[in-house]
């Protein structure tokens, strides 16, 4: 229980460091009148690919920074605390590929926002949750899912010219790859009994005729003919 409350902790910590950051280049722009899109991605430009690392942190306006926070915190908070040992790694293989493919596939436009990371995000979840039969990061998922609606499905297809929906889709199919690549990471393990169990030997005796009989014609001997036979296993019992 202490452990999990510490999980939980260390994973609102880190979420909200990163919503942090993005929030406090937000308030620099209104402050000091200063707009912050030249550094989002300008694909295929030398000097757009500095998008691939800043873009994520810019946002259009305070709505759009709005509808992008929440999902941020959810996502980011259940990958944290089901996936610790690896959340890290997984964020930063999204967020990394989903900059590189929109730089080198996207549309003639700058592409700001965290919309292609929340997309990776989800579906790692969405499939890890499946990959692994683990309903709690399914339930995460699926509050995201509920919440974005119809939307989350056509985010991906071609549709407003001042949506960025190649950072949606470059973002799922990110999220895809890090969920099959590390689908055997974070996998529940069996109890010790069934470890146990599945430790234990097997053997296979074998016996003539002559001893058989022989071992019956004793057997036959005790009181009423009962025949009892016995196994005495050399394997201790379960704890």
């Amino acid at each position: 229980m202490v452990q999990s409350g510490v999980k939980l902790r260390r994973s609102i910590y880190y979420t909200l460091a990163f919503v942090s950051i993005i929030w406090i280049v937000k308030i620099i722009e209104y402050t000091f009148h200063y707009n912050f899109g030249d550094f989002g991605i300008l694909p295929r430009t030398v000097s757009g690919s500095i998008g691939i690392f800043t873009a994520p942190f810019i946002h259009g306006d305070v709505y759009h920074l709005l509808s992008n926070t929440f999902p941020l915190i959810s996502l980011g908070i259940g990958i944290f605390y089901f996936y610790d040992k690896i959340a890290i790694t997984v964020i930063l293989l999204i967020y990394i590929m989903t900059g590189f493919w929109v730089w080198v596939a996207a549309r003639d436009a700058y592409h700001i926002g965290a919309s292609g990371v929340i997309y990776g995000m989800l579906t790692f979840l969405l499939l890890s949750g499946f990959l692994k039969r683990d309903a709690k990061s399914l339930a995460v998922s699926f509050i995201v899912l509920f919440i974005y609606g119809g939307s989350f499905f056509t985010g991906v297809i071609p549709g407003d010219q001042a949506v960025s929906w190649e950072s949606h889709l470059m973002g799922a199919i990110a999220g895809i790859f890090c969920a099959i690549y590390f689908r055997k990471f974070g996998v529940v393990k069996r109890t010790k009994i069934e470890e146990s169990a599945a430790s234990i030997p097997t053997y296979v005796y074998h016996y003539t005729n002559a001893e058989i009989d022989e071992a019956e014609e004793i057997l036959n001997k005790k009181k009423n003919n009962t025949i009892i036979y016995t196994i005495d296993s050399p394997f201790e019992e379960l704890k």
